[in-house]
């Protein structure tokens, strides 16, 4: 099948959801990373914590906890980036023998689809789910930067150089989680995108609850209500 006759198997409505999830998926991005400054997101709240993280622990002379805590974090990123890894091989898997999800797909919508067509609307999912892996792999690598230059801040507060240095391991900390929840977001939105399977209308509402999803966590919820709490 040429991709001129493979495009049109697809309606208008397909389009319309795809270029839909594509820009739904970029401005929710863009909105929690850059929120308003008098509605700031989860996101953007963390990251002042993560700096004041840092400020601290130059005064700390047992750090062992925080290298607890930077353990964590990059078992947290192995732990998804090896998830991702796991789906993008099923998804490979299911690309090349469709024919257990076509027949789910005709139950379901009545309708009877070609494999090339299913198989494309699963790339949409694959594509997702392969730029979250990439943003994991690449956060747990910068959590391993912000490792070394904990390390590398000296013991005695009063150093020249404990201060500067306990900084640039918070910016390579929170550039780390930026990666991190970049990831989580591709796979919230691959989700969605496994909606298209059942048809334009079900990848529209999938789009819809998990923007929905991720703007109350990151601008409704209670932990944001949390951080903004201040001690009086």
């Amino acid at each position: 099948m040429t991709p001129n006759m493979l495009l049109a198997q697809f309606s208008t409505l397909d389009f319309i959801a795809v270029l839909t999830i594509l820009t739904a998926w970029a401005l929710t991005t863009h909105l929690i990373e850059n929120p308003p400054k008098n509605r700031p997101s989860v996101s953007r709240l963390m990251a002042f914590y993560r700096q004041e993280w840092m400020v601290h622990y130059v005064a700390r002379e047992v750090r062992v906890f925080d290298a607890q805590i930077m353990g964590n974090l990059r078992q947290s990123t192995a732990f998804f980036a090896s998830s991702s890894m796991i789906a993008i091989g099923g998804l490979v898997a299911l690309i090349g023998n469709t024919d257990q999800i076509a027949g789910v797909t005709k139950d379901l919508t009545q309708t009877a689809e070609p494999a090339s067509v299913l198989e494309l609307k699963l790339v949409l999912v694959l594509l997702f789910i392969g730029n979250a892996f990439l943003k994991f792999v690449w956060s747990h690598r910068l959590f391993g930067y912000c490792s070394v230059l904990m390390a590398a801040v000296p013991n005695d507060a009063k150093d020249p150089t404990a201060l500067s240095r306990a900084k640039k391991a918070g910016t390579i900390n929170i550039t780390a989680s930026r990666s991190f929840n970049r990831g989580i977001r591709a796979i919230y939105f691959g989700l969605a995108a496994a909606a298209w399977i059942l048809g334009p209308v079900m990848l529209l509402l999938g789009v819809l609850v998990t923007v929905v999803v991720l703007g109350r966590r990151e601008f409704a919820s209670q932990s944001r209500a949390a951080l903004l709490q201040e001690p009086r």
